[in-house]
């Protein structure tokens, strides 16, 4: 890995740097919270800031995205082109971006690589930024809480400067011309190893180091805990809209008024709603709220494990912050302590 220095006084000149090219997406305050947005000028952007309430999974898989148009009256289906603006996602923490080498991983299977998505991969760069873990991060737990890879420039706070992760030749150029970049030395390497042992003292230390955690999920599957989960859950999907690695989908049709014309769509969809799993005839392979929010648990930490080598839940700790009855992987790692616990008296 490549490792240059830059002042904090150079990142507006390489913010504008990058919008003389692309679109600029980045997070921006909204209130009390903040959401990743397109921006027009460095000063909108909150670089030192907090979990967003959303990730930025939605630049590389829209909420809804056209497929294809159709005509019943010529019996004509016609390939949807959707205009991929090239775009830089400035400011990223480490856990959306393993969020999105998971993403990656679904959509650019090479048994079924997707375009769309592809497409939208293609023309983004991203630029991680170091954080500060807030009371329901847990990256660190799921080894999300470093970026290997993923990305073109990873900017690491040391001080008035930052250590940048040079991932790309295209953004290292760009961050040449644009910075007053010196080579790191050996107080700033002092400086990065600071700040790494700060934020890793900054964890809640609440949230518990489950180890094992798939046997646990397998061992553990039947417990009446999930009734529990269950019975508290709404069935919003609002852990899904928040999550960066939910990629489930569904696939509709939308007519036009005369019901002539249309487009086929597919949006975001979610394995907590009731219909996620029912299927032709009426079955439904997941009729209650206890199995739903136990398969979701179990897709997180353990059935996406066993394909990809890694947990999809990236510890961002959206989930918990959004659910409105307290459902999160952060209450499964706490209710697999008090297991351990109660196996140890």
């Amino acid at each position: 890995m490549l490792y240059r220095v830059i002042d904090r006084a150079d990142v507006p000149s390489l913010v504008a740097a990058f919008m003389e090219r692309y679109e600029v997406v980045a997070p921006v305050r909204r209130g009390e919270k903040y959401v990743f947005a397109a921006v027009s000028d460095f000063d909108e952007i909150a670089l030192d800031y907090p979990t967003t309430i959303a990730s930025p999974k939605k630049y590389f898989l829209p909420a809804t995205e056209t497929l294809f148009e159709f005509d019943a009256r010529e019996n004509a289906v016609t390939d949807y082109v959707d205009e991929v603006r090239p775009r830089v996602l400035f400011g990223v923490h480490a856990c959306d971006i393993n969020g999105i080498m998971n993403l990656n991983s679904v959509f650019n299977d090479p048994r079924y690589p997707d375009p769309y998505y592809r497409a939208h991969q293609d023309a983004t760069l991203i630029v991680g930024v170091s954080c500060t873990p807030g009371d329901t991060c847990f990256c660190h737990l799921m080894d999300s809480e470093e970026a290997r890879p993923g990305y073109d420039l990873f900017l690491n706070a040391i001080g008035e400067a930052f250590l940048v992760s040079i991932g790309s030749v295209t953004a290292a150029n760009i961050l040449e011309g644009a910075c007053d970049v010196r080579e790191a030395t050996d107080a700033d390497r002092a400086a990065f190893r600071a700040a790494t042992r700060a934020r890793q003292g900054a964890f809640n230390g609440a949230i518990p180091d489950v180890q094992e955690i798939p046997m646990l999920m397998d061992a553990f599957h039947e417990d009446g805990f999930w009734d529990e989960l269950g019975g508290r859950c709404l069935s919003c999907n609002a852990c899904a809209s928040v999550c960066p690695t939910c990629y489930c989908f569904d696939i509709r049709d939308t007519l036009d008024p005369g019901a002539e014309t249309g487009r086929r769509e597919r949006v975001w969809d979610g394995c907590t709603s009731p219909q996620f799993a029912m299927v032709a005839g009426g079955h439904n392979f997941r009729p209650t709220a206890a199995e739903r929010v136990r398969h979701r648990m179990y897709h997180k930490l353990n059935g996406f494990l066993a394909t990809h080598d890694r947990s999809l839940c990236v510890g961002c700790g959206r989930c918990a912050a959004a659910c409105k009855v307290g459902i999160s992987p952060i209450e499964v790692l706490k209710f697999f302590e008090r297991k351990g616990a109660d196996d140890g008296e």
